[in-house]
């Protein structure tokens, strides 16, 4: 996802959240203001990844699930009509690392929340949190309505 003719990038992360489906609107209509090109990007990780595992992981098939959410979710969201170009990457990894990662360069990365107190956060972490504190580029945080 390299910055090119198309415009100025706007990163989005989507997770299937409905602090996601709003960050990505808002990503869109950003992205229409300024003439740029929307990089919807999602992360995915094999369920072996968080310690479980079948006798057989077929990581294949993970992928293969998890692109089809993926395409299903910015389907729902986005409909036929888009007013921007939407370029589409699911990548295996942590989602805070992935967004960062794809961040480098763009104009904005937007992100949802989903709205966890301070001491959840403190022990769990959080995606929105990490990259407002480690992105290369202005960081917008969006709630569900």
């Amino acid at each position: 996802m390299n910055a090119n003719d198309s415009g100025p990038r706007v990163v989005v992360g989507v997770d299937g959240s409905p602090s996601s489906h709003a960050a990505l609107r808002w990503a869109v209509r950003h992205a229409e203001l300024i003439g740029g090109v929307v990089d919807a990007v999602g992360a995915w990780e094999p369920p072996s990844h968080f310690g479980w595992s079948a006798p057989v992981v077929d990581t294949a098939f993970d992928r293969e699930l998890a692109e089809r959410r993926f395409a299903d979710e910015l389907h729902t969201v986005l409909g036929e009509d888009q007013p921007v170009q939407v370029r589409r990457s699911l990548v295996m990894g942590d989602p805070s690392d992935v967004l960062l990662d794809a961040s480098q360069g763009a104009e904005v990365l937007v992100v949802g929340t989903h709205g966890h107190g301070g001491f959840t956060r403190a022990l769990l972490g959080s995606v929105s949190t990490r990259c407002a504190q480690h992105a290369d580029c202005p960081v917008v945080i969006v709630r569900a309505q």
